[in-house]
């Protein structure tokens, strides 16, 4: 059995569907859910499907002192960001090497990095233009959005689509694919 933490910091729509998938799985259990916010709704959602939850700061977070320990303590193999809008600290890259992984709305590299998260990448492809956007799945490293990408899955977009109709689209996709596709790199 692998353990899963999954780090949020919002409304947990991700976490909520990766808790799910997995529930039944006898290779994959979800064993916390870590937020750097206390009013994230994830927390709320993770308690809901009686997974344990932890608040931390940014300065807890980056304090390995206090992270590796609680990660320890519930066995964590594996750790996966939804929505999660903290930097990873380097010692945390060198405990989990190539075993954290990223969510990111947008067919990266194009609206990732610092400030590109949410409804601001949204706007960003619709001020652009663009007529696709998706999802990438990647490897977390020290570059904000910089890891190697492990998937990436488009939707096309029409002009009328306004950024609430591109992240409807975007969501779709990442509850689709995300939970697979950690399926998949957990069994390699």
């Amino acid at each position: 059995m692998k353990n899963i933490a999954i780090l949020v910091s919002g409304s947990g729509t991700n976490c909520e569907n990766i808790i799910r998938y997995f529930q039944d799985s006898d290779q994959v259990s979800v064993s916390l859910v870590i937020s750097s916010r206390a009013d994230a709704y994830a927390l709320v959602r993770a308690s809901k499907l009686g997974v344990p939850t932890q608040v931390m700061s940014k300065s807890e977070f980056s304090d390995e002192s206090l992270l590796m320990p609680l990660l320890r303590q519930y066995q964590v193999d594996f750790i996966v960001l939804a929505g999660f809008l903290l930097m990873v600290p380097d010692f945390l890259l060198s405990a989990y090497p190539q075993k954290i992984v990223n969510i990111h709305p947008s067919l990266l590299p194009k609206y990732g990095g610092k400030g590109m998260w949410g409804h601001h990448v949204h706007e960003a492809v619709k001020a652009a233009g663009d007529t696709e956007t998706g999802i990438t799945i990647h490897w977390v490293s020290e570059i904000c959005d910089g890891g190697e990408i492990i998937a990436q899955y488009h939707t096309p977009l029409s002009p009328d689509d306004t950024p609430d109709d591109i992240a409807a689209k975007v969501h779709m996709l990442e509850q689709q694919y995300y939970p697979k596709v950690i399926e998949e790199i957990i069994s390699l």
